[in-house]
């Protein structure tokens, strides 16, 4: 027949060992509760990102579809021996975890900033993203007529970039210098923007330039303006009074990176291309920083990892803007040597002056 246990209250010290019993139930209970929501946090997303070391390109090589990163066109390119890499941060895209997040500052590669320094709560990452795409096309054109001018092409205004695919592209050529368009005197960018507005896409016109030293009529037909907002016809190529070349310049990696930090390296680049002179000597040189038209160097974000990054993949020199010194003291990785430049010139003179031995450039 069953057996009725007795009551703890019915046996000596049984109240007290319920007591205990529950005492330990809550205790367990709370336990398994707190290490619940302490899993829970550890795994919430937080509003962060974490940058870490991104991928380098060598300018004077090939991109990951075996592509050269730099064309030349109407010209023997030079027989190039070193590297001129950019280097790039990458963000993370996923969501970060608290525990993610916890790691990334204990980490000496990796910077765990709010997500809102990178992406503006006020902007789609689409808008982000075309932004980005932007920067990086107009850090292109300023690399390359900086380059054109720093090896001293005379300068005047004309085409300086032929956009691949566009309604020019295998009748105008860099280099050409544009008089007139549609019977039109044109000698600025506002004055071929005016003129181009008064035509619609699809007309054909007559483009009057002056091309190694012969004048020509070359006609045109008009394509779409790329950018939205902008009315009448699309020419297809990029003009300036800058200084032209006779050949075009046609810069990769537009699909794979953005930003303008990669002006610098793309002008170092094209001069190791087409100049007189080897920059790198065999050197792996790597390096980061805006430039404009008139060869001016700028800061950029990220350096301390783009450092890192560039070591990492085998360089032992480094350009860094003089804008970022305070961001390089006492984060050069060892065995790189960083110098920094403020304009194209002064890297050109820098790395000119390490090939022959006649200068030690500044670092920071």
């Amino acid at each position: 027949m069953p057996v009725r246990l007795p009551s703890l209250e019915n046996i000596p010290g049984g109240s007290a060992f319920a007591a205990l019993s529950r005492r330990v139930r809550t205790l367990i209970i709370g336990g398994v509760l707190f290490v619940i929501l302490f899993v829970v946090a550890l795994t919430m997303p937080v509003p962060y990102v974490i940058l870490s070391p991104g991928p380098t390109f060598n300018t004077l090589g090939v991109d990951d579809n075996g592509n050269k990163i730099i064309m030349i066109m109407g010209k023997k390119p030079n027989v190039t021996t070193g590297n001129l890499n950019m280097t790039t941060v990458n963000v993370s895209t996923h969501s970060v975890s608290a525990f993610e997040a916890f790691v990334g500052w204990l980490e000496h590669d990796e910077v765990v900033v709010p997500r809102s320094a990178v992406y503006p709560p006020n902007k789609s990452t689409k808008q982000i993203d075309q932004q980005n795409t932007a920067d990086f096309a107009q850090s292109q054109d300023s690399a390359t007529v900086a380059a054109l001018c720093e090896l001293k092409y005379p300068k005047q205004f004309g085409v300086f970039k032929v956009i691949d695919n566009g309604p020019s592209s295998g009748l105008l050529r860099a280099g050409d210098q544009l008089l007139a368009v549609a019977g039109q005197s044109v000698t600025s960018t506002t004055q071929l923007r005016a003129v181009l507005a008064t035509h619609a896409p699809g007309t054909s016109v007559i483009v009057h330039i002056k091309r190694s030293g012969k004048i020509l009529d070359v006609p045109v037909k008009l394509g779409t303006p790329q950018t939205t907002g902008v009315k009448g016809g699309f020419l297809g190529v990029s003009a300036d009074n800058t200084c032209l070349a006779p050949f075009n310049i046609d810069l990769g990696l537009g699909n794979e990176i953005g930003g303008p930090s990669a002006g610098l390296m793309f002008a170092l680049g094209i001069i190791d291309e087409v100049g007189t002179v080897d920059l790198t000597g065999g050197k792996f040189i790597a390096g980061t920083g805006t430039i404009d038209n008139t060869g001016k160097v700028g800061p950029i974000g990220g350096i301390a990892l783009k450092m890192i990054a560039a070591r990492n993949k085998g360089a032992t020199i480094f350009l860094a803007p003089q804008g970022n010194c305070d961001d390089v003291r006492g984060n050069v990785p060892s065995g790189l040597r960083v110098i920094s430049v403020s304009t194209l010139h002064e890297a050109v003179t820098d790395l000119e002056g390490i090939q022959n031995g006649t200068l030690n450039p500044a670092g920071c």
